[in-house]
């Protein structure tokens, strides 16, 4: 017998999907684990979602039964990021990870979570990391106390979010010194490039 709802549906079944309470999260890791499912957990802002996250989420359900995603919030990335991030608000951006298939579960990760909170209340079968996430050190500690092991991977676009942000602003930027040389010719140059002083 197939089951086609809950987190078990080919929809997103946001209601379903969404779980914020870290309590009901580690029943329903320990539950399915005990039901002998593989708990796979990634973490990440996921800010215009772009074909480099839907790669990662492929590849990071591929080491196991369940993905669960923790997206940070939008405080948490404010405080990392600065005042203009993120850009898709943290419900907009939870619901779209929803409409992925390798995502099963997503939760918010809220400011003030103590270090690896998280990860403690899943204790997931395989983490998923970039490269930089963790040292060494981090690896062996998170392996030897809080999941079964970590598994780095590249990152899987050409691209990210803060580099698109970066090329979008450029582009503007252009844009308005063509549009404003065009409308008073001969002014903005002027003023950019101001003519030498004579010395007295």
């Amino acid at each position: 017998m197939t089951v086609n709802q809950g987190i078990f549906g080919d929809k997103s079944n946001f209601d379903d999907r969404f779980v914020p309470d870290y309590g009901r999260l580690a029943e329903m890791s320990m539950a399915l684990k005990g039901l002998g499912a593989s708990v796979v957990l990634t973490s990440g802002s996921f800010d215009l979602v772009h074909e480099g996250h839907a790669l990662y989420l492929e590849a990071a359900k591929s080491f196991g039964s369940l993905l669960i995603v923790g997206v940070d919030s939008d405080i948490k990335i404010r405080e990392r990021k600065g005042p203009d991030r993120p850009i898709v608000p943290e419900m907009e951006r939870l619901r779209m990870l929803t409409h992925f298939r390798p995502v099963d579960i997503v939760t918010l990760k809220p400011p003030g979570d103590t270090k690896w909170e998280l990860i403690k209340v899943i204790r997931p079968d395989v983490l998923i990391a970039t490269v930089e996430t963790y040292s060494d050190d981090d690896i062996a500690e998170l392996e030897g106390n809080y999941c079964g092991r970590v598994q780095v991977m590249e990152r899987m676009a050409t691209t990210t979010t803060s580099a698109r942000l970066r090329e979008l602003n450029m582009s503007l930027a252009e844009r308005f010194t063509l549009a404003v040389n065009q409308a008073l010719p001969g002014i903005v140059s002027n003023v950019l490039e101001p003519k030498g002083q004579t010395n007295v």
